[in-house]
């Protein structure tokens, strides 16, 4: 008996000693009886990571296809909310278009002194033209200005029987299109320091007017697209809340076995995206059948003021800022929103 107990303890003794000596190998390689240690590369981690991002895009994309009037109802609600300031700001654009190309636009007269001669005028107007705040300028001479106003008032007869003509020769200016209402003040003072300039006239009345009217338009443009911006960061937000109370066992799941929440959250970042990203192509969709509807009724009322102005819209780069808007403003939704409610779901 004591001679089988020797024989059996000097069997395990070196088995254990190698086991002790097995794990005492740095690395984890090749251990004798003992488990083998694996280092995942970085490559292997970046393509996991890109993995499970494609999966959950086309998994959350697969999730809004398979309930259609639901997302339909969710798309819509966002691009109106979007389309709204979109269309103000292109009918913004589309009243200073108009404004830069109706012939009352601003438009500088300068009235000259009688006694000027021709050949100082002329030099006077090749002055103005090389300035780079006047694109052009048109001389009337007061022969020219008298026939016209001939024609126009109808006052021929009268106006025949004067022993001098009445009228002064002018200079017609248009400033550059660019030019703001004060710039055009201080045009409009430095002409009239001009020693052969009698008098300036311009409605800078009707421009100021013009550009307060615009500033106003833009900023309640701005006004209106944050707090419609805000509306679609609730809807989304409630949206992406009933999606996460739907799948609460699968998070807990997921948590259970070792998911951190950056695993957990990106699934319902995708669903924001997509949802403001479909609303954002809507919005883009509604706002060109209303351009369309509207261009037809625009270009007949142009014609019978002899215009050629036609409705101009977005445009590749604005629609594209309106799309990527959506995106954007649909991801952020669902960013808010799971942050918000994902915290209160852990396992017990």
């Amino acid at each position: 008996m004591q001679r089988t107990q020797k024989r059996s303890n000097s069997r395990v003794a070196p088995a254990a000693a190698g086991a002790s000596r097995g794990a005492a190998k740095p690395g984890g390689k090749n251990v004798r009886g003992g488990a083998k240690v694996y280092k995942t590369g970085w490559k292997d981690r970046w393509q996991g990571y890109l993995a499970h991002h494609q999966s959950s895009a086309r998994d959350s994309l697969q999730r809004m296809l398979a309930a259609p009037v639901q997302s339909l109802m969710t798309w819509l609600v966002i691009a109106v909310a979007l389309a709204l300031p979109a269309t103000l700001l292109v009918c913004l654009d589309n009243i200073q278009s108009l404004g830069q190309r109706w012939d009352g636009a601003p438009q500088i007269t300068l009235f000259l002194n009688p006694r000027a001669t021709e050949r100082a005028i002329a030099d006077l107007q090749r002055r103005l033209e090389s300035r780079d705040d006047i694109d052009t300028v048109a001389y009337v001479s007061a022969a020219d200005a008298l026939k016209e106003f001939e024609t126009e008032s109808g006052m021929g007869n009268a106006l025949r029987s004067l022993d001098t003509n009445p009228l002064p020769p002018t200079l017609l200016l248009t400033p550059s299109t660019d030019a703001a209402p004060a710039a055009l003040s201080a045009l409009g003072d430095s002409l009239g320091q001009q020693g052969l300039v009698d008098d300036v006239v311009f409605d800078r009345a009707w421009i100021e007017r013009l550009h307060q009217i615009l500033e106003l338009g833009e900023q309640l443009a701005i006004a209106l697209g944050g707090l419609l911006a805000l509306g679609v960061l609730l809807v989304i937000g409630n949206t992406i809340r009933l999606s996460i109370e739907s799948r609460r066992d699968e998070i807990v799941i997921v948590k259970l076995v070792g998911g951190t929440d950056a695993f957990v959250r990106r699934p319902f970042l995708y669903t924001g995206l997509w949802y403001g990203l479909g609303g954002g192509v809507l919005a883009m969709v509604l706002l060109s059948l209303l351009l369309l509807l509207l261009s037809g009724p625009v270009a007949m009322l142009a014609d019978s003021y002899q215009s050629d102005f036609h409705l101009q819209g977005l445009g590749f780069g604005g629609g594209l800022l309106l799309i990527v808007s959506g995106a954007l403003v649909g991801w952020l939704g669902a960013w808010l929103a799971v942050g918000r409610h994902l915290g209160d779901i852990e396992p017990q």
